[in-house]
C-alpha cells in the first residue's frame, strides 16, 4: 500500500444487527492490527462469566492485545443470578475502564464489545457513550459492537456494518458449538 493512502487518524466502527459475527469481526480487525504492530484493547461489557475460546487465544497476542472482561454475563438468561443493579454497576465500571485506557494514549484501537446492547438494556446512558465517542483522541479507533446500535451512534460512526441473521442452527435445535459460538 502506498504511504499517501494511509491515514494516522482513527475511525469509529460499529458492528450491529441480529446476526452472528459482531465480536468476531472486531477480533478480525484486532488480529490485523496486531499484525501491523498496533496496540489493541477490548473491554467486554456484557460477556463475563462463561469461558469463551477467545479468552485462551487472545493471550497469545499479549502484550499487543489486552482483554478486559468486565461484564457479569448475559442478562436474563437461564444462569443469570445477578441483580439488574449488578449488571448496571459492571457496565459503568467497563465504561470507566474505557476512559482510563483512552487516557493512557498507548492503544491504537479500543473495542467496546456489546456496548450497543448494554445501552439498549438500560445498563448505560447513551449520552455517556456518545461522550466517549466524541472525546476519543483523534488517532484512536473505536469499535462498538452489539445489537441495537442507536441511531445517534450510527451517525457518529465512520463505518457501520449490520449483521443480518438469515439462518441460525439454534432454530433447528442445534446447540452452541465450541470454537464456533464460544
Amino acid at each position: 500500500m502506498e504511504k499517501e493512502n494511509v491515514s494516522n487518524d482513527g475511525i469509529v466502527i460499529v458492528y450491529t444487527g441480529n446476526g452472528k459475527g459482531k465480536t468476531t469481526a472486531s477480533l478480525g480487525v484486532a488480529l490485523r492490527a496486531v499484525g501491523h504492530g498496533l496496540k489493541v484493547c477490548m473491554v467486554q461489557f456484557i460477556k463475563g462469566e462463561w469461558h469463551y475460546g477467545e479468552l485462551n487465544s487472545l493471550k497469545k497476542l499479549e502484550p499487543d492485545f489486552e482483554l478486559i472482561v468486565a461484564g457479569k454475563g448475559f442478562i436474563g438468561i437461564i444462569d443469570d443470578d445477578h441483580a439488574f443493579e449488578e449488571h448496571v454497576r459492571a457496565a459503568k465500571t467497563a465504561l470507566d475502564i474505557v476512559e482510563q485506557k483512552m487516557s493512557l494514549d498507548i492503544f491504537d484501537i479500543i473495542i467496546l464489545d456489546e456496548i450497543n446492547y448494554a445501552v439498549h438494556l438500560g445498563l448505560l446512558n447513551l449520552d455517556d457513550v456518545m461522550k466517549i465517542v466524541k472525546n476519543r483522541p483523534k488517532q484512536l479507533s473505536l469499535i462498538l459492537t452489539g445489537n441495537y446500535a442507536c441511531e445517534e451512534i450510527i451517525l457518529l460512526a465512520d463505518l457501520v456494518t449490520e449483521m443480518k441473521e438469515i439462518k441460525h442452527p439454534y432454530k433447528k435445535g442445534i446447540k452452541a458449538k465450541r470454537g464456533i459460538d464460544f
